[in-house]
């Protein structure tokens, strides 16, 4: 069973293994209460998946640790197992899907781990770890629905409350629940007043839905830019945890996300991936009762793909207002180009793309459509300037 003690154990063990993170005061994220960024996205390996990897990896046996250790991940957890195998010794077989990116492949072999690429998606490469345990004898390291695991991820819990010991509530990213688990108990086992609050993405919302029904829930499917977090059914352990200490759980959906991306990239000049970035996007879209509370956001991982960053950093400003398309029906003359361009420079607006089309088959003969990109401050600002070419006669479509 999972007790406090043993969550002191891994921290006890994991004293000289990972980096004990900040928490940062994050001043300007949200003006009615004091928000704080609890940093595992610094963490080594860049997220917090090390702690639960490396504790029940150091606690296996001497028959274990020579057959060797295996996983499924498509990513964070990957790093998390190779990194504390090649710590203690041993070696590790990691599954990934063939579709993960490359430099979370190359990242995972990097701390030392052989890397085995199947078809398909996560489902398939857990199937076939199952099989290959089975096969060689190795010990499956599971992602979330494990004590040890679990008890590793609570540290963070016994971290939060050094740091802050008069907090009011900690919201939490939530897949699996491992990483929830472990800190709600951690946390509701020393100082029941704090609150707990789990966030899920809206298109991967399994223990969110499993918890509303009170029955452990698989999803068809899931669908976010959160991957670490793309998890269809919460596990039996973490399901039971997350029941009995979490106080709320709620969603929120991609293009919140991405927001809370790109308001901690320009803030606070740290990179978080879509799961780590789901508790910042939960306070900063008012999805729990934080007014006037102290709270720590535990920012979970960093490790985001740098070729999606641009189209989530892009999603991010569209959501803000800040990135704005208009399409405009004009008559095809010389001059109307220069006289909305004219409006939108008046107004603060910067224009950073033009397309002229004078083909569209829904326009009149001797009209043309003009697609405007724009950088601008907010949604005030575009409305501002929809209006202002509206009253100078132009026809937004």
């Amino acid at each position: 069973m999972l007790t406090l003690d043993k969550i002191y154990h891994a921290a006890y063990v994991l004293k000289n293994v990972i980096r004990p993170t900040d928490l940062i005061k994050a001043k300007n994220l949200c003006p009615d209460c004091k928000i704080y960024l609890k940093s595992e996205n610094l963490q080594v390996t860049g997220s917090f998946k090390v702690r639960g990897a490396y504790y029940k990896i150091s606690q296996l046996t001497d028959e274990e640790k020579a057959n060797g250790v295996i996983a499924c991940s498509a990513g964070n957890h990957a790093q998390g197992v190779a990194l504390a195998a090649s710590k203690n010794g041993i070696k590790s077989l990691i599954c990934i899907p063939d579709g993960a990116p490359i430099s979370k492949v190359e990242a995972t072999k990097g701390y030392g781990a052989e890397v085995c690429l199947v078809e398909g998606n996560y489902d398939d490469a857990y199937q076939m770890a199952l099989a290959l345990q089975k096969e060689n004898g190795l010990t499956f390291i599971h992602p979330f629905d494990d004590e040890m695991v679990i008890a590793g991820q609570g540290t963070i819990g016994l971290e939060i409350l050094e740091q802050i010991p008069d907090l009011d509530a900690v919201i939490v990213p939530i897949g699996g629940g491992g990483l929830i688990s472990g800190v709600a108990f951690a946390i509701k086992s020393l100082n029941p007043k704090v609150k707990v609050y789990g966030v899920q993405a809206a298109g991967a919302a399994s223990m969110y839905n499993s918890i509303a029904n009170n029955n452990i829930e698989m999803l068809p499917s899931v669908k976010t830019i959160a991957d670490g977090i793309a998890v269809r059914t919460p596990g039996t352990i973490t399901f039971d945890l997350c029941k009995n200490y979490v106080d709320e759980i709620a969603t929120v959906t991609d293009d919140e996300i991405s927001t809370a991306i790109l308001t901690l990239i320009e803030k606070q000049k740290l990179v978080a991936e879509g799961a780590g970035a789901v508790s910042v996007a939960a306070a900063l879209f008012n999805k729990f009762p934080i007014k006037g509370k102290k709270v720590v956001c535990l920012v979970s991982g960093g490790n985001i793909d740098v070729t999606i960053l641009s189209k989530v950093i892009d999603r991010g400003l569209k959501k803000a207002g800040r990135l704005a398309r208009l399409t405009i029906e004009l008559i095809d003359k010389p001059g109307q180009l220069k006289g909305v361009s004219k409006i939108i420079a008046d107004l603060g607006g910067n224009v950073v793309a033009i397309n002229h089309d004078r083909t569209d088959v829904n326009m009149d003969i001797n009209s043309c459509f003009l697609g405007i990109s724009m950088e601008t401050r907010n949604h005030e600002h575009v409305e501002e300037i929809k209006n202002a070419l509206t009253l100078e006669g132009y026809k937004i479509v």
